[in-house]
């Protein structure tokens, strides 16, 4: 193919590679998407810990930890929201360059063949 496809991220930034090459790519967001929901549950127990005792000092644990959790809780949420934003625009690179070189085939199969 050797056509270059470009994807810019919503925060700046971004990242070309060759068209043939995109599979690769969106492979390797998924792997971060699943990463992110295995990731997930960790960072529910964090966001749900229970004090181990019933004296003040494990409710002030507790009342520490919990916040901690919900941040990476809520991070994680961004996170993988993020992913799933950035594999959906590759999915439709490859859609629009599978279509455009069907396309090409299909225009250059009818070159030379008169019209009937």
């Amino acid at each position: 193919m050797g056509d270059q496809v470009s994807m810019s991220a919503p925060a700046g930034g971004g990242f070309t590679f060759d068209a043939d090459k995109i599979d690769g790519v969106i492979k390797k967001w998924q792997d971060l998407q699943a990463d992110l929901k295995r990731d997930y549950d960790d960072a529910n127990l964090m966001a749900n810990v229970k004090a181990p005792g019933k004296e003040f000092a494990s409710g002030d644990w507790e009342k520490l930890a919990n916040p901690s959790g919900k941040a990476f809780l809520e991070q994680n949420q961004k996170m993988q929201e993020y992913v799933k934003n950035y594999i959906d625009a590759l999915t439709a690179a490859k859609q629009k360059i599978t279509t455009k070189e069907s396309d090409t085939q299909a225009d250059l199969s009818q070159t030379g063949n008169p019209a009937t």
